[in-house]
């Protein structure tokens, strides 16, 4: 099979299309011949500096895949050959033929219809990450005021939307660049605010009060600066570290003094200790998106061939929306 793999730790152009083994399923497990694989930021960390794989080189990078279930492990049931599915995979998705628990590889069919095979690609870490984040890990209540972080990339187009749904009183964003703020005020946010200024601007538009829930991926310092806008009982869930700067340790008696807290995220870990919390989310978002009650603006299909490139539009300062790789028709 035709695999991109990182070789070394580097830029995009490390990525290095290969000719690999074909991949077999064990027990619990299917083999995914794959249409399309997502792009993620995570994707990108493990090709800079070893995010998750550290002595694993050479590495096949991907997290999500969407195409039909080409062999079946052992011990598997409520699948079959032929049937088109999307998975969480861990690692391996980009490739012709991706390796998937059974558990968390997800049927495209319900009774609303069946997802196109791009839209799948998208949504197995976005669309979990935004709706546990909310649902689960802050537990946001009608009328509570969220703050999101790259409110114009995958996670943040969905936790807009989501927060509307959800009755969030007002949904507050955050971008890198002036282009990003009309695209992301098109996904529920009623104010985008420019991240060099963001405090100030949180500050005015809530009367000083803060916010309730912060979604930060980014680290320091926009994590320390977030912190400082909680209002009594905010919660700011970290889910990454795209900045790679050293995390600025947090004293507990500023948490009890302010009346707030800090609450952690991490799909990948999820999906290994608990992976039945993760499959229920997944099984949720096919509902909500197959309902049209949130989209996935999928703006960019590049083929496999030229992953190199996907990364480096990801890693500019003019990418918005979901990022995926054309596997196969």
């Amino acid at each position: 099979m035709r695999a991109i793999v990182i070789p070394s730790f580097g830029g995009p152009e490390v990525l290095t299309l290969r000719e690999m083994p074909d991949p077999h399923p064990g027990p619990q497990q299917v083999n995914i011949r794959v249409a399309y694989a997502g792009v993620n930021f995570g994707d990108i960390m493990d090709r800079q500096r070893g995010y998750r794989i550290k002595d694993q080189l050479p590495y096949v990078p991907g997290l999500e895949v969407s195409g039909s279930i080409h062999e079946i492990g052992a011990g598997v049931e409520g699948l079959r050959e032929g049937q088109p599915v999307a998975a969480f995979v861990k690692s391996g998705g980009y490739a012709e033929l991706a390796l998937a628990q059974a558990d968390l590889t997800f049927p495209l069919e319900s009774q609303h219809g069946q997802l196109d095979l791009a839209v799948a690609a998208a949504f197995p870490t976005v669309v979990p990450t935004a709706y546990d984040i909310l649902v689960h890990v802050a537990r946001l209540q009608p009328g509570e005021t969220v703050l999101i972080d790259s409110a114009s990339g995958g996670v943040g187009i969905i936790a807009g939307q989501l927060a509307r749904t959800l009755g969030a009183g007002l949904v507050l964003g955050m971008v890198g660049s002036a282009q990003k703020v009309a695209y992301a005020r098109s996904f529920g946010y009623d104010h985008v605010f420019l991240r060099d200024n963001f405090v100030e601007a949180v500050h005015s538009v809530t009367g000083g009060r803060g916010v309730d829930v912060v979604f930060n991926a980014a680290g320091e310092p926009t994590r320390s600066q977030s912190l400082s806008l909680l209002a009594p009982f905010g919660r700011l869930i970290h889910f990454g570290n795209a900045s790679g700067n050293p995390d600025v340790p947090i004293e507990p008696s500023t948490l009890l003094t302010g009346n707030k807290g800090i609450l952690g995220y991490s799909i990948s870990n999820l999906s290994r200790v608990a992976p039945k919390l993760l499959a229920a989310t997944a099984h949720r978002a096919v509902e909500l998106l197959a309902t049209g009650q949130i989209r996935i603006d999928i703006t960019g299909t590049i083929p496999l061939e030229q992953a190199a490139l996907a990364h480096h539009r990801m890693e500019s300062n003019t990418h918005t929306g979901k990022l995926l790789l054309q596997v196969q028709l």
